[in-house]
């Protein structure tokens, strides 16, 4: 593999095209952008690694030079400083293959170039049958024709090619599981294990051996070494649900494997390497939660590499009537089924609370009490809450203090926790806002 390393860093240049030849890569260092592309119109090369930040034509500019021809079959990784993270993110959706954070130990590297093999090899294989062709279209997975769901569906797909965290954000129900699994089995990584941890589940005291595993001896009750969910997910993706759950002294613990691929199993001293992918999960805002002093703002930061947002089905009320049908013919196989007209209106005057988990579920016991023929009267015998529909009494103030809430969650949302970008977002005064954000109790 022919591998051109572009950094206008000359020590980290030159050490990683040593460690690369030392490999048995064919690497060819430049100092700068303008030199590479010469480089490029004269020689093929398979890979190239370009710093960001570069002074001329920077990393962007050579990624999108290289992509500008579509017969140029040449990937592209990109080194990049923390603080450009959300810069790497979007040259991945212009074709970056990957990126990578400096500092890095040089050794970081050579996973990536490894999948980038394995892709070559798999496509080259068959060239009329690419993988891709082969796996079930993600519109058929991650049903919805909203906008909301189209940026989800194009964020898998990215989280998927990359090795970086990714953090995923919704309520209960929203389909942040099926997110999670979908971007593993359909990364390189999905003929390794899939290994989902409930964080809320695990007891305070034993997660930090839930995680990590224990030496014999390390405690009582040890009675011999025991892998943690990060050993067996080794080669694969961990999936950390409900992240936000993890007491606030372990949460250091798993900065560090974020940070640095390794951790220790409890009463050992060896690091063992975490070649893991890391998936989290959570209901809340982090950031909020970080203000509050309830999760480190450092593992935040960390987790929040690549996010995907999963809105509530009340706020893509387009994507329901499909999402019905995809469920029934999932529950009902090859049997028959058919969906009453009061059952129709009910479905979409239902305010799903619970989200894609809970119409799931309802549809499941119409289907089945019903014999296939599913009634209003029979989706709403278990659900106990109430359609969207103002009260009798007080029905418009109520509607509006509902209403006024949501916003200013949503603004809180999408600013991050930040009171004051919230407020302006808004068009208001932030005293006004953060006495509204008191009268809802949301400050």
């Amino acid at each position: 593999m022919r591998i051109l390393v572009v950094d206008d860093e000359e020590i980290k240049r030159v050490s990683l095209v040593d460690d690369l030849r030392d490999r048995g890569y064919t690497a060819v260092p430049i100092a700068n952008a303008q030199e590479a592309l010469k480089c490029l119109e004269k020689e093929r090369f398979d890979v190239v690694v370009t710093d960001l930040r570069m002074p001329g034509i920077d990393g962007m500019e050579l990624l999108n030079r290289i992509k500008r021809n579509p017969e140029n079959k040449t990937e592209v990784i990109l080194m990049t400083a923390y603080g450009s993270i959300p810069l790497a993110v979007e040259a991945m959706k212009l074709g970056a293959f990957d990126f990578i954070t400096k500092p890095f130990r040089n050794e970081k590297i050579f996973p990536l170039l490894e999948r980038i093999r394995k892709s070559v090899r798999l496509m080259s294989a068959d060239s009329s049958r690419l993988v891709r062709g082969t796996q079930t279209p993600l519109e058929d997975i991650m049903v919805g024709s909203s906008k909301a769901m189209g940026e989800v569906r194009r964020m898998v797909e990215l989280c998927a090619r990359s090795d970086a965290t990714v953090l995923l954000i919704g309520e209960t129900g929203t389909g942040k599981d099926l997110a999670a699994h979908t971007i593993h089995t359909r990364s390189g990584r999905s003929s390794s294990s899939f290994v989902k941890v409930n964080c809320s589940t695990l007891p305070a005291h034993l997660i930090e051996s839930g995680l990590f595993g224990h030496e014999k001896g390390a405690f009582t009750g040890a009675d011999e070494q025991k892998k943690g969910k990060f050993d067996m997910a080794q080669g694969g993706t961990i999936y950390l649900d409900d992240v936000d759950d993890i007491p606030w002294d372990q949460q250091i613990k798993l900065v560090r494997v974020i940070e640095e691929k390794v951790f220790e199993r409890v009463g050992g001293h060896t690091p063992i390497e975490a070649d893991v992918k890391i998936i989290a999960a959570t209901k809340k805002n982090l950031l909020v939660e970080a203000q509050k002093g309830t999760f480190r703002s450092d593992l935040y930061y960390r987790l929040n590499v690549l996010r995907i947002t999963l809105a509530p089905l009340r706020e893509r009320v387009g994507d329901l009537m499909l999402l019905v049908e995809h469920l029934l013919k999932r529950i009902a196989g090859d049997r028959a089924y058919r969906l009453e007209d009061d059952a129709m209106e009910f479905l979409q005057s239902h305010s799903w609370p619970g989200n894609v988990r809970e119409l799931a579920h309802a549809l499941e016991r119409a289907f089945i009490v019903g014999n296939g023929v599913i009634t209003a009267e029979l989706l709403s015998r278990d659900i106990h809450t109430c359609p969207i529909q103002p009260t009798e009494n007080n029905g418009f103030k109520d509607t509006v203090l509902k209403a006024e809430r949501e916003l200013l969650e949503k603004a809180l949302h999408h600013c991050n926790g930040n009171k004051s970008a919230a407020a302006r977002a808004l068009s208001m005064k932030l005293s006004t806002f953060r006495d509204k954000l008191n009268k809802h109790r949301l400050s």
